[in-house]
């Protein structure tokens, strides 16, 4: 873990302004307006959205926040809660991320065209709704089919389950894929094993057909799986590679004809 961490520490100091100054464009993250279930609370986890954003950003992207229902939308690892570590604290600081979470759009207000990727963080929260919400569902396969770049961690690659393309086939249907894996969801006490989630991740991916890598196929269990156009990663460590290896992917897209 030490290797891809030095890794990504120099991927974000080689001339990101210099990539923004030749490319503008834009990554949509979608979060999760939360749900409860008892003293379970699902919400967005922080870390995993605000590292990201740090990523986007310094590589010179507009990036915007849309759920469900619009508004402001639940955290847990909050900096109310826990002591964030510098990217973290940077980007709540100086990046108006917080701005953004307290004012996310809504579905109907987002065009699809206007964005290179879309991103969905961590947190069970996006497993209650953003899975279920068409109009998201369709987002993300409207960026994905005009040549963008999809991505996401943990419990996030859980909605691209439910994504379908315009040919009917699942947008996951194929590729190599990751995420919360069920070795570790089983063993959890917060979603007491599962149970309050209305899905496994693992068990949902492999239901559509992709072939789904878990701890024991990997080098490093945080280590990203790329497939095409779509990143992947099991834990919140890997959040901000997701995003590196996101934007690796947009430096090397062509127009489509």
């Amino acid at each position: 873990m030490t290797t891809v961490r030095a890794w990504l520490i120099l991927g974000l100091l080689v001339s990101p302004l210099a990539w923004a100054a030749e490319h503008k464009a834009r990554v949509l993250m979608i979060l999760s307006n939360g749900a409860t279930r008892g003293e379970f609370s699902a919400r967005n986890n922080l870390w995993e959205y605000a590292e990201p954003h740090h990523v986007f950003v310094m590589h010179g992207y507009e990036v915007d926040f849309v759920s469900p229902k619009g508004g402001a939308v639940p955290f847990s690892l909050d900096a109310d809660e826990t002591d964030p570590p510098g990217m973290v604290y940077y980007t709540l600081r100086y990046e108006g991320f917080r701005h953004k979470a307290e004012r996310t759009h809504k579905p109907e207000q987002i065009d699809p065209d206007d964005y290179s990727a879309a991103f969905i963080g961590g947190g069970a929260g996006s497993l209650f709704d953003v899975a279920e919400d068409a109009r998201l569902l369709s987002i993300i396969a409207r960026i994905y089919e005009n040549q963008g770049v999809v991505g996401g961690g943990g419990h996030g690659p859980g909605s691209f389950a439910n994504v379908k393309l315009s040919d009917g086939r699942y947008l996951v249907t194929g590729k190599r894929v990751t995420g919360f894996p069920n070795s570790t969801e089983v063993k959890s006490k917060w979603t007491r094993g599962g149970a309050l989630l209305p899905f496994l991740v693992e068990d949902r991916l492999r239901a559509r057909g992709a072939e789904f890598l878990g701890k024991s196929d990997l080098p490093d269990k945080h280590d990203p799986v790329i497939d095409q156009r779509i990143v992947t990663a099991m834990f919140l460590p890997s959040s901000a590679i997701v995003a590196q290896e996101m934007v690796n992917l947009l430096k090397r897209r062509r127009p489509s004809h």
